[in-house]
Parts: C-alpha cells; sequence; structure tokens
C-alpha cells in the first residue's frame, strides 16, 4: 500500500455524514485489531483477526489509488461499526454486493461459511 500522503488525507463521508480524514493503512490496521480484541467475542475475533490480516497482506502491494482508497474507506467504516456495536444484525447493502467480483463474492461465501461452521448451535437467520 503505497500511497501518496495526499491519499491519505482525502475525506469521506461517516455514517452520519460528517466529512472525516481517512486513516493512513498501518494505524487502520491495528485499530482494526483493538477494535477486535475489546468488542468481539472470542471465536469471531479469532476469525475476524486472520481475516484482517489476509486482506492487509493481499493489498500490500497496491498502486491503484482508487482501490487503495477504496480498501482503507471500507475497513474504516468497519472499524466504527464494531466500535459502536451497530454491525449486529446487519444486512449487507445490495449495493455493494452487486459491485462485487466473483472473487469477492466467492470470499463472501467462504467467509459466511466459516462462520456457520464456528457455530454449530445456531441456526442462521434467513
Amino acid at each position: 500500500m503505497r500511497a501518496a500522503a495526499r491519499l491519505m488525507a482525502s475525506a469521506m463521508r461517516s455514517a452520519d455524514g460528517r466529512s472525516m480524514a481517512l486513516l493512513p493503512p498501518i494505524p487502520l490496521y491495528r485499530r482494526l485489531l483493538r477494535a477486535h480484541r475489546k468488542y468481539l467475542p472470542k471465536e469471531m475475533r479469532l476469525l475476524g483477526d486472520e481475516y484482517v490480516k489476509s486482506e492487509f497482506r493481499a493489498h500490500r502491494e497496491v498502486d491503484n489509488p482508487v482501490h487503495l482508497i477504496g480498501f482503507l474507506t471500507e475497513w474504516q467504516l468497519y472499524a466504527q461499526k464494531i466500535e459502536g456495536d451497530s454491525w449486529v444484525g446487519e444486512k449487507l447493502d445490495k449495493g455493494k454486493i452487486e459491485k462485487m467480483s466473483d472473487e469477492q463474492l466467492g470470499q463472501l461465501y467462504e467467509l459466511m461459511k466459516a462462520i456457520q461452521n464456528r457455530e454449530p448451535d445456531e441456526e442462521p437467520s434467513s
């Protein structure tokens, strides 16, 4: 994730419409792991940490500013949701699902299966 400093200073909108600065990759990565440690149950934390680490590793060499800003923006919004407990029971936005590539949809399906395998006693709600 080698981006110019000006990209890190670009603004994004929070859920309540306020403008906020985009965090650089390493502070965002640390924030995500801290949020998992503080707000998630152990089983979910382990799965979440593995996923965050693999995604950041996979995007380490991204040079395309559009992809970089989108990646960091989505992870920052995710961190805010985890810290605010607004993620519980939330469904994915259909617009975001429609924009996903086949590879991303496959990853989402694998994540869903991993969550279901870790929680064999609970029935998925749909």
